[in-house]
């Protein structure tokens, strides 16, 4: 299935659970906007981290020099964002993980917002939430925000290390379903790709990982 990563905000760890998530469910990868970081972008990253033959990466409709916001970003760059320039890549029917930039209120112009480019996309979304002063109330806001859009919620994932008052009161008040907690990872590598996307497809039940 195709799902769409988003978070609660910035350096949560969005590319190491797309690389995850891409490991379990032997999914294609595409970040439609890169902001910064040409030289080794989220696509790289997940590139090194995943590890099943036949995966593969997707070009970004938009590779922005700048990184910051991406509004601002492709203006420095003299470009505008157009929602009609979205489309999803050709996976020839393998699932497709869309890793998004930043979080959910995040502009892409002055008149589109990521949360629109998510039901543009129209799949269903993975939350990522990482535990630091202020995650209960973005996490809270983030979904309360899919609710009123009417999208799809597949489930959230903690990344990184989780304050467990935080974790028990994010999840009391939202009822949401959690697809793993994933610790932070001392050495990040293939290795640690591989374990935890197999804790999730066997959480999921999720063959041939």
């Amino acid at each position: 299935m195709n799902l769409t990563v988003a978070a609660i905000g910035t350096d949560v760890g969005k590319t190491v659970i797309s690389a995850i998530l891409c490991q379990a469910f032997k999914a294609d990868y595409w970040k439609p906007v890169q902001a910064g970081d040409l030289q080794h972008s989220d696509t790289d990253k997940v590139k090194e981290l995943v590890s099943f033959p036949a995966f593969q990466t997707h070009a970004e409709t938009y590779r922005l020099t700048q990184p910051m916001s991406p509004h601002a970003a492709a203006q420095i760059d003299g470009i505008h964002i157009l929602p009609t320039d979205f489309s999803k890549p050709d996976t020839q029917g393998r699932p497709l993980m869309t890793e998004l930039a930043g979080g959910l209120m995040v502009p892409l112009s002055s008149t589109y917002l990521t949360i629109d480019l998510i039901q543009d996309l129209g799949d269903p979304v993975v939350l990522v939430i990482n535990s630091y002063l202020g995650s209960i109330n973005h996490s809270l806001l983030s979904l309360e925000l899919l609710r009123q859009r009417n999208i799809s919620l597949f489930g959230v994932i903690f990344n990184g290390k989780t304050n467990p008052q935080s974790r028990d009161i994010i999840l009391q008040y939202s009822g949401v379903r959690v697809m793993a907690d994933i610790p932070h990872a001392a050495a990040l590598n293939r290795d640690f790709v591989k374990t935890h996307a197999k804790n999730i497809a066997q959480r999921l039940i999720i063959s041939d990982i």
